[in-house]
C-alpha cells in the first residue's frame, strides 16, 4: 500500500477496520509472558538490565510493531508467497550445508556480516504455509489418503534431514511434528496417523543408536537416568529438578532463586529460565504462566475456526501447533520428561531468532482474524 494510497480517505477508513479487527487479548497475552520473561531476566542477572532483560524487552517491541504490520496484510498475499518463502528457506538451508558459520561443534547459521541468521527458523514458518497452501489446492479425499500425499512427505523431510545434518535435534523435531500435525488437521487417515506412529516406535531404538550423534545419543539415554551421571551428561537435568522442587508452592521469593543465582543451573536464560521461574514462584506462579500460554494456544485455534479459507485454518493451526510444541517440549524437558534438546520457552526464554519466528507466525494469525472472511483461491485474482 503507498503513501498516496494512504492519504485516499476510502484507504484510511479500511485501515483502521483492520486494525480494529485484530484480536488484541491475544496481542496482551503475548505480551505478559514477554514480560514475565523480562522480569526473569532481570532477575538472574542479577537484578539488571544488562545482559539480557533490556535487549528482550527491546527486540519483542519491535516484533510487536513488525506482527501488527503482518496482520493487516491481504492473507492472499500470505497465500502467493508461500511457496517462495518455503524455496528460499531451503536455499538457505543448503546454503548453510556449504559456507554456514560453525559455532560450538554446529553448523546452523549463515554470517551476512550484518545479522547472523539461522536459516532453520525461518523453515519452521516455510513448512506451515507451503503445507497449508499445498493442502489448500486438494480435495478432503486426496488429504485423508492418496499419491498426492507425497509431495507434503517430501516438503517435510527435506528440510528435516537438512536441520538433522547441521545437527540440530531440537529444530528438527519441531519442524517434524509440526508438518505431521499440518497433515492430521488437513484430514490425514487416522488408520495411516496409527501405523505411522507405530513405526516410527519400532525405528526409535535403531534411529538413536545408529543415526544420532553421539552427543545427541548420550542426551536421550542420559535422560532415562540422569542421577547415574549427576555431574556429567546428567547435570543439567538434575538440577533443573532441584530448582523446580526447590519452589514448593509459593516459591523462594523473587531475585532468591540459588539455582540460578549460584549459577548451578545451566543455559538459565533460554532452555532452563521456567525451572528457573518455577524456584522463585513456586507451583502457583508456573501453572500462572502455564494458563496463559494455554490461552494463547486457545485464542489461536478459535481463530483457525472462524476462517472462512481452508488456508487461512490450516496455516493458523500449523503456527499454533508449533507454539504448543514449544510449550510442551520446553516443559517436558525442565521437568526431565523428555531429553534436553534445545527447545526453548517461547517469548519467555531469551533469544532474538526464535521470537522473531514466534512473531511472524502470530501476524500470520492475526492476518487470518483480520481478513478471516477473505475467500482465498488458487488462482491469480487481483489482490486487494
Amino acid at each position: 500500500m503507498t503513501a498516496s494510497a494512504l492519504n485516499r480517505p476510502g484507504e484510511r477508513d479500511r485501515l483502521v477496520i483492520k486494525v480494529t479487527q485484530i484480536d488484541w487479548p491475544l496481542v496482551g497475552l503475548l505480551c505478559l509472558i514477554a514480560g514475565m520473561g523480562a522480569v526473569m531476566l532481570y532477575s538472574i542477572a542479577p537484578s539488571s538490565w544488562d545482559p539480557w532483560a533490556g535487549k528482550h524487552l527491546i527486540r519483542f517491541s519491535l516484533c510487536v510493531g513488525m506482527m501488527l504490520v503482518l496482520a493487516v496484510i491481504d492473507l492472499r498475499v500470505w497465500f502467493h508467497l508461500s511457496y517462495p518463502i518455503y524455496i528460499l528457506a531451503l536455499l538457505l538451508l543448503i546454503a548453510v550445508e556449504l559456507v554456514g558459520d560453525i559455532s560450538l561443534g554446529a553448523q546452523r547459521w549463515l554470517d551476512l556480516g550484518f545479522v547472523r541468521l539461522q536459516p532453520s527458523e525461518i523453515m519452521k514458518i516455510g513448512i506451515v504455509l507451503a503445507l497449508a497452501r499445498y493442502y489448500h489446492s486438494i480435495t478432503a479425499a486426496e488429504a485423508t489418503w492418496s499419491w498426492k500425499l507425497i509431495v507434503p512427505v517430501l516438503l517435510i523431510v527435506v528440510p528435516v534431514a537438512l536441520v538433522m545434518h547441521q545437527p540440530d535435534l531440537g529444530t528438527a523435531m519441531l519442524i517434524l511434528m509440526t508438518g505431521f500435525a499440518v497433515m492430521i488437521l488437513a484430514g490425514l487417515s487416522l488408520k495411516v496417523v496409527g501405523v505411522l506412529v507405530a513405526g516410527g516406535a519400532a525405528a526409535l531404538v535403531p534411529v538413536v543408536m545408529f543415526v544420532l550423534h553421539d552427543y545427541q545419543r548420550e542426551r536421550i539415554l542420559t535422560f532415562l537416568k540422569p542421577e547415574a551421571d549427576p555431574s556429567g551428561a546428567g547435570y543439567q537435568i538434575v538440577q533443573s529438578k532441584i530448582a523446580l522442587g526447590a519452589g514448593g508452592v509459593l516459591g523462594r521469593g523473587y531475585g532468591l532463586g540459588s539455582q540460578s543465582r549460584l549459577d548451578f543451573l545451566p543455559e538459565k536464560q533460554t532452555d532452563f529460565i521456567f525451572a528457573t521461574l518455577a524456584e522463585e514462584f513456586g507451583f502457583i506462579g508456573s501453572f500462572s504462566v502455564l494458563i496463559l500460554y494455554s490461552l494463547v494456544i486457545f485464542i489461536s485455534l478459535r481463530i483457525a475456526t472462524i476462517a472462512h479459507s481452508h488456508f487461512g485454518r490450516l496455516a493458523t493451526a500449523g503456527v499454533t501447533a508449533t507454539f504448543a510444541l514449544y510449550v510442551l517440549i520446553n516443559g517436558a524437558m525442565v521437568m526431565g520428561l523428555a531429553p534436553v534438546v534445545g527447545v526453548p520457552m517461547p517469548l519467555l526464554s531469551y533469544g532474538g531468532t526464535v521470537m522473531l519466528t514466534v512473531m511472524v507466525g502470530f501476524g500470520l494469525v492475526q492476518a487470518t482474524r483480520v481478513h478471516r472472511y477473505t475467500e482465498v483461491t488458487s488462482g491469480k485474482g487481483t489482490l486487494i
